[in-house]
């Protein structure tokens, strides 16, 4: 590999470490800021969505799940990754469909999120969900979900006193909130 600039690093050679169906593990042969040779390891992490669905009377539905890799039930919006070739909204939709049961006459982007920009590259397209039907959930085998309705005032409220901890659900909780007191 010919090395390449890389902001204020120097990459002189990548090597795949690990690969999953979601993600890439990678190690990096760098030269850093100050000069000094080093390795640098990040993960690849498929781009995902993040999903919030609120009814006309401003009550939002979220899903409670145990997360593997923290040990411990999460309530979060819906989310999942991105499926190759798939546009970012067209995953929101299925992943709300799957997860919920949920479909939208009315999908906006509310930009995007990168959880941890220091050595992992995550990048979560935000929606907010609007014109709901409610049907039947198509969950997947791995997926005990169960769902939790609450007012966006006291989802917000969740999500700043840190009851709520995860990173994309905070973000597009307040944004939503922040978007439609705009449109008021």
């Amino acid at each position: 590999m010919t090395a390449k600039k890389h902001g204020p690093w120097t990459i002189h050679g990548s090597e795949l470490k690990y690969r999953h169906e979601l993600m890439k593990i990678y190690e990096d042969e760098v030269t850093r800021p100050n000069g000094e040779p080093g390795v640098y390891a990040f993960a690849s992490i498929k781009p995902g969505v993040a999903v919030l669905a609120i009814d006309e009377e401003n009550f939002v539905y979220l899903v409670r799940e145990f997360r593997y890799a923290v040990g411990r039930e999460s309530v979060e919006v819906v989310g999942g990754a991105i499926d190759e070739g798939e546009e970012a909204s067209d995953a929101a939709r299925r992943e709300l469909k799957e997860e919920l049961g949920i479909e939208a006459k009315e999908l906006t982007p509310l930009g995007r999120v990168d959880p941890i920009t220091s050595i992992i590259d995550s990048p979560s397209n935000l929606f907010l969900a609007r014109g709901l039907t409610f049907g039947e959930t198509d969950r997947e085998g791995g997926e005990s979900i169960s769902t939790v309705k609450l007012k966006l005032e006291e989802a917000a409220r969740r999500a700043l006193t840190g009851e709520i901890t995860h990173g994309a659900s905070c973000v597009l909780i307040l944004r939503a909130r922040e978007y439609l007191s705009e449109k008021s």
